[in-house]
């Protein structure tokens, strides 16, 4: 996999989707590799009883998605400077997460992607990351 270098980077590039299937095994294993314990991302009736329709990805796990959206299409070497995200639903076990972003500045050898993760209720995940890229890297 290779970095993006100045000439292959346009603001307003689109990045590629990425979807990822929410199974019960990935929301658990991921809560679980956060050391996120908290009962609502691994044992149903928990949080069904707690109001929740269904166990559902921990913060941790989303921030994680995101800047792994981001440096996939970047690439290894990209320096991730700033995540700043709003979350939205819940994304809940049985889903499917699917990220789209564009390009959307350049400024001082920072590049900042907008960034969006919806499932089937909505936006489950929204902001800018921005980051650098190894010849710009301060």
């Amino acid at each position: 996999m290779r970095t993006l270098t100045d000439g292959t980077v346009e603001i307003g590039s689109v990045l590629p989707e990425l979807a990822i299937e929410l199974t019960p095994t990935v929301v658990v294993s991921t809560a679980l590799a956060t050391m996120d314990f908290t009962s609502l991302h691994h044992d149903v009736e928990a949080a069904r009883a707690q109001g929740s329709r269904d166990i559902f990805l921990n913060i941790l796990t989303t921030m994680g998605l995101v800047e792994r959206y981001v440096t996939d299409w970047a690439g290894p070497e990209a320096m991730i400077k700033r995540i700043n995200v709003k979350l939205g639903v819940p994304a809940y076990a049985g889903d499917r997460l699917c990220f789209n972003g564009t390009l959307v500045s350049q400024a001082e050898g920072d590049y900042t992607v907008e960034v969006r993760g919806k499932v089937s209720l909505g936006d489950h995940a929204t902001g800018m990351v921005t980051f650098a890229l190894p010849w710009a890297a301060r």
